[in-house]
């Protein structure tokens, strides 16, 4: 087990530090441990948050309006 800084956790979700605090806050990210003044993340938590984002994405229901848009053939103008 070991513990991420902020910053590490912002280097390694790629977001900035002001969002962490966000999701956290809105229940949307693991909580943090504080230990004396300093507060850390648990990084099998960091980790199991990517993984769940990843997980929804691969269940998400597929986006039809962008499938359409990428098999339809181009539009032909009519010519009189």
């Amino acid at each position: 087990m070991r513990f991420l800084s902020k910053r590490q956790v912002s280097e390694k979700i790629g977001l900035s530090r002001t969002e962490i605090d966000r999701k956290e806050a809105a229940g949307k990210f693991p909580k943090r441990v504080q230990v004396g003044f300093r507060v850390f993340w648990v990084e099998s938590e960091v980790d199991g948050w990517m993984e769940a984002l990843i997980e929804k994405r691969n269940h998400a229901a597929p986006d039809h309006h962008r499938e359409m848009t990428r098999t339809q053939p181009p539009h032909q103008l009519a010519v009189d």
